[in-house]
């Protein structure tokens, strides 16, 4: 009897022994869940023993829902940053500014090389920077600006915001219309692309060139459902409008449902001009068919360029400093292109929408 319990004791070591080995997690450089909240200890980090010198790094970054501007975004800094290709990286997504500075927190702690950021909000960034100061952690800010001293971060690769806003309405102001009546609808209240396309058309506003005759947003999460309640509101109202100036593409749309269900012309030739921004096909293609008017680009592709300034502050090769911004461009029914559609998009090319 002693010899059986001797024996039932050593299986169920081994049984034990063999099933903490296999629970073990391992860190495979992809990114977390987007619960929008931090990995809690962002798992297993040590490389493989075949990739001995990945490079890791957390990214903050908005959630890919937000638009099809945003889900490129994240798409390419899920390719980029592969293990394959040499890193180590968790990305997490939230609109939520707190969670994205929670997030920022546990990867300094975590130990990352580089930390990288789009942030939801422009301000409240201040103990992030000395954290990572502290923790020796390079910064690069890519897509949006925060409100900082530059010596914070390494270098931001973003788009000029303001400078979007003013093409777009340089382009309106030049219509020719007898009267500018203008719905402005906002994305995320307080964000860079929110200040820097609102204040060219608030100042041409102050400066009488225009009026803004309703003014909402469409909320953390940029919603062109929130966007049609917008237009349906002031349609309801009996607000006289000609423009719609749409943060986005897909608040865009949700404005031109609004139109449509009402009964109302837009686009070439139709009683409301429709301006929006980040270049999806689906929107090329609207201003191509003459449904919409202009499109603004704001160009995702950021992490190819930012893994090349890694790489080369890894190896101490000078590199880029402060901020960096992207060229882009505005186009309208006239100058739209099919190269433009094709080599400047972002996402998959349905064809137009409305």
């Amino acid at each position: 009897m002693r010899k059986l319990i001797a024996i039932l004791l050593v299986a169920v070591f081994v049984f034990a022994v063999a099933a903490c080995n296999g629970g073990t997690p391992t860190n495979t450089g992809s990114p977390p869940a987007n619960t929008g909240s931090p990995p809690a200890s962002g798992g297993d980090s040590s490389p493989p023993p075949s990739t001995p010198n990945l490079i890791k790094v957390g990214i903050v970054n908005l959630p890919p829902e937000e638009s099809g501007y945003r889900q490129a975004n994240v798409e390419a800094m899920n390719t980029v940053f592969s293990r394959a290709n040499g890193y180590d990286m968790n990305q997490t997504n939230t609109g939520d500014n707190s969670e994205q500075i929670a997030a920022a927190e546990g990867y300094i702690r975590d130990g990352v090389d580089y930390l990288l950021i789009s942030a939801a909000n422009a301000t409240g960034w201040d103990g992030v920077f000395a954290s990572a100061k502290e923790a020796g952690v390079t910064i690069y800010l890519f897509d949006r600006l925060i409100e900082t001293n530059p010596g914070n971060y390494e270098a931001a690769l973003v788009s000029d915001m303001e400078t979007e806003g003013k093409v777009a309405v340089d382009w309106l102001l030049g219509q020719g219309l007898s009267e500018y009546n203008v719905i402005l609808i906002r994305g995320q209240l307080g964000s860079a692309a929110e200040l820097g396309r609102s204040a060219p058309l608030l100042k041409a506003a102050d400066e009488g060139k225009l009026n803004i005759v309703a003014d909402g947003t469409g909320g953390d999460s940029w919603s062109g459902e929130e966007a049609r309640k917008i237009v349906e509101a002031a349609i309801q109202a009996g607000t006289s409008f000609n423009v719609i100036y749409a943060q986005n593409d897909g608040m865009a749309d949700g404005a031109v449902q609004a139109l449509a269900a009402a009964g109302i012309t837009h686009g070439k030739g139709g009683d409301v001009i429709i301006m929006g921004f980040d270049f999806n096909r689906f929107a090329l293609r609207n201003v191509q068919a003459g449904i919409w008017n202009f499109d603004m680009q704001c160009s995702p592709r950021q992490a190819g360029r930012i893994a090349e300034w890694i790489q080369a502050h890894a190896a101490g090769r000078p590199i880029a400093s402060g901020i960096v911004f992207q060229d882009e461009i505005g186009v309208d029914t006239d100058t739209i292109t099919e190269d433009i559609i094709n080599n400047m998009g972002i996402n998959e090319d349905p064809g137009p929408q409305r």
